[in-house]
């Protein structure tokens, strides 16, 4: 991986995971045309999607976009494969590397992850026997480089990189709200990564969409500062700020969002000392705030034997403050409708055991159930 650290200076790589869509609910591919434009023009090589990202809609959205436009030297790819979602056995796991190669229309994979480490779901990697399926494609050219990622404690991070030494890079959730959470461990994950010698590629920097449109009291301190940088930007510049980073992935859902990532990725300058203080007051605004710290992965949705719309109520619930009570229950009977509400919940655990953030969804659901008219 030496050839990719410290190759130039442009850490900002396009995320595929939260694409512009359309009033039917499509990915809106020529604006998609229009961000990868912008992003190849300023630079950019880097993207990220995954087999299950949209029901498959991100790969084919690249391939639309940036394989069948540019030659193949112009970008360098990433994608994933989940052998929890949308897979029932080792044939449909390993099934999906192959539909993901004729998605994207990439020929090879500059950079092949598996999807989602937790504690819930890594052993199905070697059930499925997956770790010996891929070292079968990178032998045959199909994959240059080989990686995870990861959506659990330190602990388990130490013990898969001891296990599978093949791994080149780690894939890990960091930002400034989550440096020191000990759900997430940021912090800790990534100093792990830089012992074992693994770069890393970064996930949610912006976490979600809440750090680019943060609570009150944290866009005070940052308007206090007078820079006109955006809240995404803080929180995308303190990530890049780290050393031993590959890329950070900043999944843009639309040209402005592109624009204003460019601006201060392109020329990118690491946070001075000064600004490195905001982030720090930053993070105590988060840290006593109460909301629901939820970035809408939709991961905890899929399986739910009830259908409850978990993300959507979350949302619901933390537009409460400062909103009248009936404002709340109208939105939630809005998102509800035709599907599970709250007090449908049969606490079976599978939505808390997909989360990435490890958030207590059960207890979560319970307080939401004021909601309910």
């Amino acid at each position: 991986m030496s050839e990719y650290l410290g190759k130039d200076t442009f850490k900002l790589g396009f995320g595929l995971m939260r694409l512009p869509k359309l009033a039917d609910g499509k990915i809106d591919v020529p604006q998609v045309c229009q961000m990868a434009d912008k992003f190849i023009a300023a630079g950019g090589t880097y993207f990220d999607t995954a087999y299950v990202y949209d029901n498959g809609e991100s790969e084919a959205a690249f391939k639309a976009a940036v394989a069948d436009r540019y030659p193949r030297d112009a970008y360098t790819l990433a994608t994933k494969l989940n052998a929890w979602l949308q897979c029932h056995d080792e044939a449909s796991a390993k099934q999906q590397f192959f539909t993901s190669l004729e998605r994207t229309g990439a020929g090879y994979f500059d950079y092949y992850l598996l999807h989602a480490l937790q504690r819930n779901n890594y052993t199905k990697y070697d059930e499925y026997h997956i770790w010996d399926f891929v070292a079968e494609q990178k032998a045959r050219g199909l994959i240059k480089h080989l990686g995870i990622s990861f959506h659990a404690d330190p602990e388990l991070l130490e013990q898969v990189l001891k296990a599978h030494p093949e791994i080149e890079f780690v894939q890990l959730q960091i930002n400034y709200a989550d440096w020191e959470n000990p759900g997430v461990a940021s912090r800790r994950n990534w100093e792990i990564c830089k012992a074992y010698g693994k770069p890393v590629t970064v996930m949610e920097p912006v976490k979600g969409g809440i750090l680019a449109d943060p609570i009150p009291t944290v866009k005070a301190v940052f308007d206090a500062t007078g820079s006109g940088l955006s809240y995404a930007g803080w929180a995308i510049r303190f990530v890049a700020s780290l050393d031993n980073i590959i890329t950070v992935l900043s999944g843009m859902s639309s040209l402005a969002q592109m624009e204003d990532n460019l601006s201060y990725m392109k020329k990118f300058k690491k946070l001075t000392d000064a600004e490195q203080a905001v982030i720090q007051k930053a993070r105590a605004a988060i840290d006593a705030d109460q909301s629901i710290p939820c970035t809408a992965c939709h991961y905890c949705v899929d399986g739910c034997p009830r259908n409850i719309p978990i993300p959507e109520l979350f949302a619901v619930y933390n537009r409460r403050g400062g909103s009248p009570h009936f404002r709340t229950v109208r939105e939630h009977n809005i998102v509800t409708q035709g599907r599970g509400k709250p007090s449908d919940c049969i606490q079976c655990g599978q939505c808390e055991g997909a989360c990435p953030q490890h958030l207590p969804i059960i207890r979560l659901l319970e307080d939401c159930r004021f909601m309910e008219s």
